[in-house]
């Protein structure tokens, strides 16, 4: 039996071996799921249950993710993480104009996806974690731990001062730890202000905060032609 009092996440996405494998990841980390194949069937179960989150794949048949999102914004607050596809960057700017709380490209990590949704239902006041689990809201690396729930960064039992771009930027990669991101992704995940150029900037500063030799990073590295990417372990 599960639990009442667990957060409810309704998943949203045609494809159902993702359906189910989402359902089974997210129950064993301390949710109710349920899961729907369209908006239509999406708009029925919500019909009769009030969810705390929707994860809602972009591209489904029929009515897509962005069109359900826009309509759900004219009288529901539920709030919406939607998966689109690896690149499709007008896909995450509609997206975002349409109203939802955030993006996630496939194919995705599903711990990626794990700190996203408690991100977000932390960020509107909802039961976020199972107690057991509470520990997923820290990110570590070296001696270094970011509190994704507070955005402080600590060194041992002293906290390491930034600034808000600074915390902003570390955030975006403390969510997903070994992925690769462009330049223009910080920009859209991390509201770093100033255009792509001031992203260099602030990983310059931020790096001379957690790097043993800021020229010889260890843990936030550039990946040639890429971007940068947060690695845990070097």
């Amino acid at each position: 039996m599960v639990p009442e009092d667990l957060p409810h996440i309704l998943v949203v996405d045609d494809d159902h071996r993702l359906r189910e494998l989402l359902r089974r990841f997210l129950s064993d980390n301390g949710f109710r799921v349920s899961a729907a194949g369209d908006a239509a069937e999406a708009r029925a179960r919500m019909a009769g249950v009030a969810y705390d989150l929707m994860v809602l794949d972009v591209m489904m048949p029929g009515e897509s993710g962005i069109e359900l999102t826009r309509d759900l914004r004219r009288s529901e607050r539920i709030p919406i993480l939607m998966l689109t596809a690896m690149g499709e960057a007008e896909h995450r700017i509609a997206g975002l104009e349409s109203g939802v709380d955030d993006y996630l490209a496939k194919p995705f990590e599903p711990r990626e996806l794990l700190l996203r949704i408690r991100t977000i239902l932390r960020r509107v006041g909802e039961p976020a974690v199972a107690p057991a689990a509470a520990a997923d809201t820290e990110v570590r690396f070296g001696p270094f731990r970011f509190d994704l729930g507070q955005n402080i960064l600590w060194r041992g039992d002293t906290p390491v001062r930034l600034t808000e771009a600074e915390a902003a930027l570390l955030r975006a990669f403390a969510l997903a730890p070994g992925v690769t991101f462009s330049r223009e992704d910080l920009v859209d995940s991390s509201a770093v202000n100033g255009g792509i150029r001031t992203v260099d900037v602030q990983i310059t500063r931020l790096r001379r905060k957690i790097e043993p030799d800021s020229k010889f990073p260890r843990f936030l590295q550039t990946v040639r032609g890429k971007g940068y990417v947060l690695r845990l372990e070097s």
